[in-house]
Formats: structure tokens, C-alpha cells, sequence
């Protein structure tokens, strides 16, 4: 079929036509050599190396389209991966996609004397340079469209989790989410929640992620309306742990709630957390951080039941059954003012008494009556307790 009449015919015709006879050569060829030069496509599964092999032959057959329009504008990346599926950008690296664009360019540019016209190897051997600089860009492209699609699921299923884990509502299902974003089922998780700063959310959770490398913990992270909330594993302690990672966030309080034993128990972890974040207005010269049960009177005053039951539980009852005198010689040693000779005149003891006996509230409870911050919560334990004593007896 005679060229039409408005274009001209291509200047190196006899090569074009020798090229479009080749390809199918040079695709066997290509595929042959990373058969026998490449580990890894060896080792891949067949469906994966027919896809590999449609791939070359699709860039070999954009090369000769290339090449007889050189003028058109190509769009390479649709033209050569468009033939594989997705898929296949989780099955091989970028490292292996370049190492077979590679072998296929040093395949062609090896065929390049059998191929071209006679005087035409130059032109053809330029083109090929220019080629492989092209697809060399479109490799990248897919690359970086795959990573940026992975990134926004990624971001999403993230976001599912820590939501599931705020809300109460953690399951197995969040768990194997969990297990897809990299989490390794630490041993010690706690939850640290504070405000987000303004702006761009991403980079607060890139910072937030930058910071857990430094410290060698696992995170989960998202910004969830006006909070910042970090799932953080590999710590038994939850202050270092806020410590290592409250650069990030906002001015204002951050709470850190207990340590529990996995994901599916960061639940109670991250409801006293928010208890704590909530009750923090009352303690305007808490430190920042501070944990979620150093925040128990607070907690217990706006209505927190668990904090209520954790104050009645840990302090008030170790100390009932530790007998009546601990509990008399606090609530008058409290009443006193913390004055030891006030207490020791209302109780008819000795001082050296009434101080052995608060030694005792402390070694019972772990918090000490001498100091203010612990006086005022043992004061309020007191109360609960016998807030419960008193219901429980109507």
C-alpha cells in the first residue's frame, strides 16, 4: 500500500520496515537473557513472566511507533505497562523493573548493525538513547503513581484503625489491617493523645512517624478532627514514650493512657487517654506530657467511671484491708492539714507513729500523703470509697 499522498515518506523507511520484522526477535531475545541473567525472574511465578514478557514486547513495539513518528508526543508509561496489570508493580520492584528495561535496551542496542539500513546505525542508535531515556522517566512514573495510591490506601486503612481503636470498637478486623500496615503485634502499646497543630495533616503524621524511628517504636497514627492520636508500641513506659514523640503536636496538654498488653486492649488505653485530655482544664499546671492516671481526681470529678472505680479499687480498698488504723490515722492526718502533731494529738498516739503509719498508705497505695498532688488524690479516693460503702449498705 503506496504512502499517502499528504505525507512524506519516512526518511529511513528500510530500517522502520527492518525494525517492525524484528520485534518479534528482539522480544525472544530480551526475554531470553533475563532468563538466563536475572535470579528473580527465574524464580517467578509464570503467570508474572508472561506479563514481564508482554511488557517487553510492548516497549519494542513503542520504540518502532516511536521511531516512525519521533515528532508525535508518546504517552510511553500507557503504551509499555498499560499492558500489565497493576499488580505487577507489588510482584516487582522498581530495582527489577530497571534491571529488565535494562536488558531489553542492551538487547535492541546490541541488534542495532543487524537491524538498521546500511548508514542508518547512528540514527538508530540515537534514537534508542533518546528512547531509553524515556521509558527510563515513564518507569519512574508508574512507580511513583503506584507508591502515591499505596500511600492514600495506606493513609485510609490507618485511619480505620486508630478511629476503631478511639471508639471502643477494635476487633480482629482491625488487627489484620493493622498486620497489612507493617504492625507487628508489639508487646506494650499505650495511646497518646493531644492536639494537631494546623496545617498539611500528612506531614504531621510523617513527623509523628520520623520521631517513632528515632525512639524505635511501632506507630499507628491519624489526625482525627482537632486530635492528634498515636497508637505507640514497643515501650513499657508511656511517658518516655509521649516524650519521644510529642514534638509534633500542638501547644496544649498531651495525655498518655496506660499500658496495655495489644492492639485489641489499646481501646482502655486510649479512653482514659481521652478522659484525661478532657479533665486536663482542671490541672492548668499538669505537665506535658502526663499520664492518664495522674489525672484520676480530675477524671473522676467530670464523671469518669473508670476513674472512679481505679480511685475506689487501688487506693481506698488496699487500704480497708489493710486495716482500719491506715485509713483513720489518713482521713485525720488529711483533716489536719498534713500536720503529724495534729494527727497524733487527734488520734491520742505518738507523731513517730502517725509517720509510720502514713509510710504504710504509701507502701499500700503508691501515693504518698505528703506530698500535695498525691494527698489530693488519696482525698478523693477516700471520698469515693466511702461514697460506695454508703450505696452499697442502702
Amino acid at each position: 500500500m503506496s504512502e499517502p499522498a499528504s505525507r512524506a515518506p519516512h526518511p529511513h523507511q528500510a530500517t522502520l520496515r527492518r525494525l517492525e520484522q524484528s520485534s518479534g526477535k528482539l522480544a525472544a531475545a530480551a526475554i531470553a537473557r533475563m532468563d538466563a541473567q536475572l535470579p528473580w525472574y527465574r524464580a517467578m511465578p509464570p503467570e508474572n513472566r508472561s506479563w514481564i514478557g508482554l511488557v517487553a514486547q510492548a516497549g519494542i513495539a513503542a520504540f518502532t511507533e516511536w521511531f516512525r513518528h519521533p515528532e508525535t508526543p508518546q504517552a510511553i508509561s500507557t503504551d509499555v505497562f498499560g499492558t500489565a496489570p497493576r499488580e505487577l508493580t507489588r510482584a516487582i520492584t522498581l530495582r527489577q523493573t530497571v534491571e529488565m528495561v535494562r536488558t531489553t535496551i542492551e538487547v535492541m542496542e546490541s541488534a542495532i548493525d543487524e537491524v538498521a539500513a546500511p548508514g542508518d546505525e547512528s540514527v538508530l542508535r540515537e534514537a534508542l538513547l533518546v528512547y531509553a531515556r524515556e521509558i527510563a522517566f515513564a518507569t519512574a512514573q508508574v512507580y511513583a503513581q503506584a507508591a502515591e495510591a499505596r500511600g492514600a490506601w495506606d493513609a485510609r486503612l490507618e485511619s480505620l484503625v486508630v478511629n476503631a481503636v478511639l471508639s471502643g470498637e477494635a476487633d480482629e478486623g482491625a488487627v489484620s489491617r493493622a498486620a497489612a500496615l507493617g504492625w507487628n503485634s508489639p508487646e506494650h502499646v499505650c495511646v497518646v493523645l493531644g492536639t494537631a497543630p494546623d496545617g498539611d495533616s500528612e506531614l504531621t503524621v510523617e513527623a509523628i512517624r520520623r520521631a517513632a524511628r528515632h525512639a524505635k517504636l511501632q506507630v499507628l497514627t491519624g489526625v482525627l478532627g482537632s486530635r492528634l492520636v498515636v497508637i505507640a508500641g514497643g515501650s513499657d513506659n508511656p511517658l518516655k514514650a509521649a516524650k519521644a514523640l510529642i514534638g509534633p503536636y500542638a501547644a496544649g496538654p498531651v495525655v498518655a493512657g496506660p499500658v496495655v498488653a495489644d492492639l485489641l486492649a489499646a481501646t482502655r488505653s486510649a479512653q482514659a487517654a481521652a478522659a484525661g485530655l478532657r479533665a486536663c482544664a482542671a490541672w492548668p499546671d499538669a505537665p506535658r506530657p502526663v499520664l492518664a492516671d495522674d489525672l484520676l481526681p480530675e477524671r473522676a470529678m467530670a464523671s469518669d467511671p473508670v476513674a472512679r472505680d481505679q480511685l475506689v479499687e487501688e487506693i481506698y480498698r488496699p487500704l480497708e484491708e489493710a486495716g482500719s488504723a491506715l485509713l483513720e490515722t489518713l482521713s485525720v492526718y488529711l483533716e489536719q492539714a498534713s500536720s503529724l502533731e495534729g494527727a497524733a494529738r487527734m488520734l491520742f498516739v505518738h507523731p513517730n507513729t502517725v509517720r509510720y503509719r502514713l509510710r504504710r498508705v504509701t507502701d499500700v497505695t503508691g501515693w504518698s500523703p505528703s506530698d500535695v498532688r498525691s494527698a489530693f488524690t488519696l482525698r478523693i479516693a477516700l471520698i469515693l470509697g466511702r461514697l460506695a460503702d454508703g450505696e452499697s449498705q442502702l
